[in-house]
């Protein structure tokens, strides 16, 4: 269960965290969950947000358009902010590099069907 919750924590500071993904440790939680606790797995399911991104992946191995534009979006507004901040060029270039390798994945995934 422990990991299940750090991973539950980790996916719900993903949504807000552009460079935190948070599909992947849903399907962790989930995976977890399953082993060890049958209430918190049928939540993380039933979950209005969390249940539709892990039912998408684990049926069709898909991320709904919203999710993409959203994650996209956020992505473009945090290399934004830090421009606009003045960051290192370094850090700048390092974040670039993530954020560009994290949007080609998302942007990569089909989108389920009826999307």
């Amino acid at each position: 269960m422990a990991v299940g919750f750090a991973a539950l924590a980790l996916a719900a500071l993903g949504v807000a965290l552009p460079l935190l993904p948070t599909t992947p440790f849903l399907l962790v939680a989930a995976f977890a969950f399953a082993r060890s606790s049958e209430r918190w797995h049928a939540w993380l399911h039933s979950h209005r947000v969390f249940g539709p991104m892990i039912e998408n992946w684990r049926r069709h191995r898909a991320i709904d358009r919203r999710t993409k534009i959203v994650g996209v979006a956020s992505m473009a507004a945090v290399m934004a902010l830090s421009v606009a901040l003045d960051v290192d060029p370094v850090v700048l270039a390092v974040q670039a590099v993530a954020l560009t390798a994290s949007a080609v994945f998302v942007l990569s995934r089909p989108s389920p069907p009826g999307d």
